[in-house]
């Protein structure tokens, strides 16, 4: 893991680069031809329903659709890696509630964001830039990440105070959403015919498990064919749930060759697998490449919910995943290992997983 003490390079806050009325983005934000989202080898782009789960129904009395609804689960995060689920649980009154005050808070002064600028050593607070390396292309977005899990990382007095509201309802929906995280990676286990406390137990349990939030603000670009609110990558933990705005879209899958507008469903989630359960699930289920496009007219704004293993949990191939025809792909490794990647050298697609199978 990075331990910097500061950024190396000085810090270009997104939004304030959008206000201040420029034509053209600066050189630091313009993407290489080949990453472009106008790229003419992107043969798809128009916007697609990912498979949506009702999880409602794995409260049916019915034993037969709740195993239905199990392998419905196990077969996309096969063949997909990212799914919609509706009936979470969750108030849409809370989705509402959390999305308005992250909204808020990025539309306060320049001076009370900058109250919480973060640093390259934990990333907790407000910024602008995934990466240390110096003179590397940056993303045209700016956010906000804080720690709900273990409670020993969980600080809100490192949570934004205004609007007022904000560290209440931050609370409320991080502890909701570590609920529903628990729920779907006990469904990813008994998916994998393991334990249904597998993956948990393998993440660190009660005790070490961690959660975090990352609140990505995209605002509006005068060049949006050049550059990308966030790069291709994989998510390095375990499992990401995000809410994003409904009104427009950004999220983009690569699905073959092809890069994918997700069309999100009001009042849903989407989820997706990350390089952990990958690496977990010996490969069976599968950790997808994704982007954020952005757009010239609306400012976009999600929040990504990551649950991940502690940081010193050692993440290996299930030994009931392994057999003499299907070995282990990959080397066990701790997650701060294997997360100090991405936040050295910022997202870079599938690069860091594949680094890390075992050699043959």
């Amino acid at each position: 893991m990075s331990l910097l003490p500061s950024w190396p390079e000085p810090i270009i806050r997104v939004q304030s680069l959008s206000k201040s009325g420029i034509r053209k983005i600066p050189h630091r934000f313009v993407k290489p031809p080949s990453d472009r989202p106008c790229n003419i080898m992107d043969i798809t782009t128009t916007s697609i329903n990912i498979p949506l789960i009702d999880l409602e129904n794995l409260n049916s009395p019915n034993d037969s659709v709740r195993q239905e609804t199990i392998d419905h689960i196990s077969h996309v995060c096969r063949e997909w890696g990212f799914f919609q689920v509706a009936n979470h649980g969750i108030s849409h009154e809370l989705m509402e509630k959390t999305r308005a005050v992250w909204h808020e808070f990025f539309q306060l002064p320049l001076e009370e964001k900058q109250k919480f600028a973060n640093l390259p050593m934990t990333y907790e607070g407000y910024g602008s830039r995934i990466g240390v390396e110096v003179g590397a292309k940056l993303d045209w977005c700016d956010y906000f990440f804080l720690h709900y899990l273990p409670q020993v990382l969980k600080d809100e007095n490192k949570w934004p105070c205004l609007p007022v509201s904000c560290r209440k309802v931050i609370s409320e929906y991080g502890e909701k959403m570590v609920k529903l995280s628990r729920r779907l990676i006990k469904i990813l286990s008994i998916g994998l015919g393991l334990n249904e406390d597998y993956v948990h137990k393998s993440f660190g349990g009660d005790g070490e498990s961690s959660a975090c939030l990352r609140v990505n603000f995209y605002p509006k670009c005068p060049q949006p064919d050049l550059t990308l609110g966030l790069s291709p990558h994989s998510d390095p933990g375990g499992i990401t749930i995000l809410l994003p705005d409904t009104d427009i879209s950004g999220l983009q899958i690569r699905r073959g060759n092809n890069w994918l507008t997700v069309n999100p469903i009001p009042n849903a989630f989407i989820v997706n697998i990350g390089d952990q359960i990958q690496v977990l699930s010996n490969a069976i289920y599968k950790s997808v490449e994704h982007r954020v496009i952005v757009n010239s007219n609306k400012e976009r704004l999600s929040l990504a919910f990551f649950y991940n293993p502690g940081g010193r949990a050692l993440i290996k191939p299930a030994d009931e995943l392994v057999t003499k025809d299907c070995p282990a792909l990959y080397s066990p490794m701790t997650f701060n290992e294997y997360r100090s990647f991405i936040r050295t050298k910022g997202p870079s697609g599938k690069s860091q997983i594949e680094s890390h199978k075992s050699p043959r």
